[in-house]
């Protein structure tokens, strides 16, 4: 599945869960880094902009579906992807990890947070090898002077897989720096991934999310925020429902 936006194709290149994990183990092995984003509706909404989103967004080698508007898009297009929620990926990725022994790397959230949530991977996961948590402080500027120390930390522990919950747009920002900074590191982008493991955020049930509506569950749990944001996405639906069906009818 592929958004365009203006001159810029931004692809979702990894079809699903099987596929994702043999990319990152093929990586693992050969010693190559990467990064892996998790693109969704608000990400298409924040993508119209332009600018250094879209720039960061160029640099992923990995794009997953996150959402399914992004799946239900996919299939209208003809070029069918299935869902890959970056929080359903922390635990396979992390198993991935202990089995290859390449060493994990926490970014984001808050210092209790990111304890409990290395807590939970590792009660999870035997053998995982976690050398690094690191939680910026208030107003990270992924581009700034203050993500040169987090890369000079994650070098120093030896991190060679890093996930990074510090939220759209500001993960994918570090994660495209990351991959020039550290080659050698696989960096994926797991917005509240973490803050689930650890407890201080709570996801949907199951049941929720099985029947598509965990979006109603956080407009529910979070109206302020989420309500705003949903109303950007519901806007600019129809708009990449039409270029979708484009491209079935061109063959695409």
């Amino acid at each position: 599945m592929e958004f365009h936006f203006g001159e810029e194709t931004i692809l979702v290149n990894v079809k699903n869960r099987a596929a994702l994990l043999a990319e990152a183990r093929s990586r693992f092995r050969a010693g190559e880094g990467f990064a892996l984003a998790t693109i969704n509706l608000d990400h298409l909404v924040k993508l119209q902009e332009g600018g250094a989103f879209l720039r960061a967004y160029q640099a992923q080698d990995l794009v997953v579906a996150d959402g399914n508007p992004i799946v239900w898009l996919s299939k209208l297009a003809g070029q069918g992807v299935e869902l890959v929620p970056g929080s359903d990926m922390v635990l396979p990725l992390t198993w991935l990890a202990a089995e290859e022994g390449v060493p994990v790397g926490l970014v984001g959230s808050t210092e209790a947070a990111l304890e409990a949530a290395a807590e939970a991977m590792r009660g999870k996961v035997p053998g995982l090898n976690i050398v690094a948590k690191v939680a910026p402080p208030m107003g990270f500027d992924p581009e700034g002077e203050s993500a040169e120390a987090v890369f000079a930390a994650l070098e120093e522990a030896g991190a060679r897989m890093v996930f990074l919950a510090l939220g759209a747009p500001k993960q994918e920002l570090f994660a495209a720096r990351g991959r020039a900074r550290l080659p050698g590191v696989g960096f994926a982008s797991i917005g509240a991934g973490l803050d689930f493991l650890a407890g201080t955020q709570v996801r949907a049930p199951r049941w929720v999310r099985m029947i598509a509506m965990e979006w109603a569950w956080r407009m529910l749990s979070s109206p302020a925020r989420m309500v705003p944001r949903y109303a950007k996405c519901a806007v600019i639906l129809p708009g990449h429902m039409g270029r979708a069906l484009g491209m079935r009818l061109r063959g695409r």
